[in-house]
């Protein structure tokens, strides 16, 4: 390792090549995703009760459920006594470097799903002077943080991955498990070069436009000023982890993580455990963990909706079939981006592969057509079926009726994260695991012993926070300094969010955002807009290069149209994300300025772009 040279030049291209990729911090980080279950009970949903309606009461119902909890969400800074939180246990220290103060093309902060698709894309289409920077120790985005045990991607893996055709790649199963998601972007980043063009353990501290130079100013953590022509921001919707805010969290004595920082340097084997959070993660951890702790305690404030996952292993007449079928990937992906709800989250193969028809949207069977409105009304009647259905499947499962009626959730389907476990609901039912309902405002108190709850404290070894991410953080946005000396937040904060397509805003040359507000479609597959915007990103260089241009703006009065159409397109469709949650912004947000909700609005805008070039200001 003395020997290794972090930063060299490549004498074919002049080009800088680096060496900074950290080794891993301890052989315990592994584990699996969601097992193959063979318990048939566990991998259907009872059948719909007809006497059950979508009525005035199942409406004030939900509104009442909703109600209750607002102004739950209360979160923490995470710096001072809680940055500890955000400390990195997955990799050895960073590999010693020195600071760069030189120039490239391209310079992207990010180096998970959507930077390797953009190396990969920028590559092929002769763009080289490219680099990456990452905070992380490794590629692969929240794959790299994370690590928990149990975690896997609730969409299927072969319309997920992305580059399967090119990499010549079977997942091992359905839904793979993130330890698998991580080691494929390692193999991604080692196929095409990447580790070549990535800082990691590099975080971008600030970046500022040089309008008389035409540059953007890089600077990081690590005493890099560098300069690039292009700055491309693709550091991805789910990455920093929020940590919710309870009074005498810094007393507690034990150890304690955020699952998104998790420390296998903890062991739970036999140890009374505490965990705070029953969404997507905390769905996925309670079952792997639960089978190794002596006593295990899980507080809930908003229960998640627990549908069947039905794991299986991949065949190998799927793969001898592939292996004969180029492009199958990119095919499939595209059948699933038709499908909606929870028939893509369920993934039907007959249709994805091909061998079946497109499952049709319920509406009216007879009749005129129906209105926007009264498609509305038809969708959350039929969200409102399926969430009884996973209702019934609870006290199907949940041996206690207290603790049943505990996990029913009352919101649309899809408006929070939707889960998928056959093992979390059995899980509850083992003597050494126990729910305890905070709702409707979560855990009040921590102490040095633990969880004080109703007057009962609860003794805990490790206490274990599954308190979510900040959706669409606008964290990087704060360090991103344009033309009028404002940052994108600052600018935000008076105009309120507006960009062209999601990947442009006026006053920042040279900018490109990548899956970031207004441009994350409402797609449960977040990859579409990634390879949709990676796409884009490489046909706009590919024409500046072709015109001879070397500076691209966009014009206000299209950012302003687009962020119209985001506001009327999220407003017309908000009944269905009728909850307080994460995607929503607990209520607090504008209309149009986190998710984009236009259909493919976007991506027309895009190509007719590309094709006037009227919406941009060249120079």
């Amino acid at each position: 390792m003395n020997d290794r040279k972090p930063i060299q030049i490549n004498p074919a291209t002049g080009e800088k090549i680096f060496d900074t990729r950290a080794e891993k911090a301890s052989e315990r980080i592994k584990g699996r995703g969601y097992e193959v279950v063979t318990d048939k009970s566990h991998l259907t949903l009872p059948e719909y009760n007809a006497s059950i309606k979508w009525d005035d009461a199942a409406k004030a119902q939900m509104n009442k459920f909703k109600e209750s909890r607002r102004g739950a969400d209360n979160y923490v800074a995470m710096d001072g006594d809680f940055a500890r939180y955000l400390e990195d246990h997955h990799s050895a220290p960073p590999v010693e470097r020195e600071s760069l103060d030189d120039e490239c093309e391209i310079m992207v902060v990010g180096a998970g799903f959507a930077g390797l698709l953009l190396w990969y894309r920028l590559r092929d289409a002769g763009f080289t002077d490219v680099r990456f920077c990452d905070k992380a120790g490794d590629v692969g985005g929240t794959w790299y943080w994370n690590r928990y045990p149990g975690i896997a991607c609730d969409v299927e893996s072969y319309s997920y991955l992305p580059l399967l055709d090119e990499m010549g790649y079977f997942p091992k199963h359905k839904f793979a498990s993130g330890f698998e998601i991580y080691e494929y972007c390692q193999s991604m980043a080692k196929r095409f070069g990447f580790y070549d063009r990535c800082l990691f353990h590099t975080e971008v501290t600030g970046a500022k436009w040089d309008d008389e130079a035409k540059r953007w100013t890089v600077e990081t953590n690590r005493g890099d000023k560098m300069k690039s022509k292009f700055l491309l921001i693709a550091n991805g919707v789910l990455t920093t982890p929020r940590l919710a805010k309870i009074e005498g969290m810094e007393k507690f004595q034990g150890d304690s993580f955020h699952t998104a920082r998790w420390d296998y340097d903890v062991d739970l084997t036999g140890k009374r455990v505490g965990i705070i959070g029953t969404g997507a993660t905390a769905v996925q951890v309670i079952p792997e963990i639960a089978k190794e702790v002596g006593e295990l305690h899980i507080f809930q404030r908003t229960p998640s909706t627990i549908d069947v996952r039905d794991q299986r292993e991949t065949t190998q007449e799927e793969i001898e079939q592939w292996k004969n079928e180029p492009g199958w990937a990119k095919r499939r992906r595209e059948r699933f981006a038709k499908l909606f709800g929870r028939r893509a989250l369920q993934a039907n193969d007959a249709f994805l592969s091909g061998k079946a028809e497109q499952p049709k949207r319920r509406t009216r069977s007879e009749g005129p057509e129906l209105s926007p409105e009264e498609q509305i009304e038809r969708d959350l009647e039929t969200s409102y079926r399926i969430m009884e259905q996973i209702r019934d499947r609870v006290d199907a499962i949940i041996e206690d009726p207290k603790v049943a009626e505990s996990l029913k959730a009352y919101y649309p389907y899809g408006c929070k994260r939707p889960t998928f476990h056959d093992e979390y609901l059995p899980t509850l039912n083992m003597s050494h695991v126990h729910l305890v309902d905070v709702a409707p405002l979560g855990v009040q108190e921590i102490n040095e012993k633990g969880v004080v709850h109703d007057g009962v404290q609860y003794e805990f070894d490790v206490l274990i926070y599954a308190t979510g991410f900040d959706f669409m953080s606008r964290e990087t946005f704060a360090r991103v300094t344009g033309i009028n000396g404002q940052t994108i937040d600052e600018k935000w904060a008076e105009t309120g969010v507006r960009t062209f397509t999601g990947l442009h805003t006026n006053g920042f040359p040279n900018l490109l955002i990548v899956a970031g507000p207004q441009g994350q479609g409402a797609s449960f597959n977040f990859l579409d807009a990634i390879e949709e915007h990676s796409e884009y990103v490489v046909n706009l260089l590919t024409k500046m290069r072709e015109l001879d241009v070397s500076v691209v703006d966009i014009r206000e009065e299209d950012e302003i149209e687009f962020s119209e159409h985001c506001a009327a397109a999220d407003v017309a469709s908000a009944a269905l994300r009728d909850c307080l949650g994460n995607f929503t912004g607990y209520g607090r947000t504008e209309p149009g300025s986190l998710a984009y909700y236009g259909g493919k609005g976007a991506l027309k805008r895009r190509a007719r772009a590309l094709d006037t070039l009227e919406p941009y200001l060249f120079s």
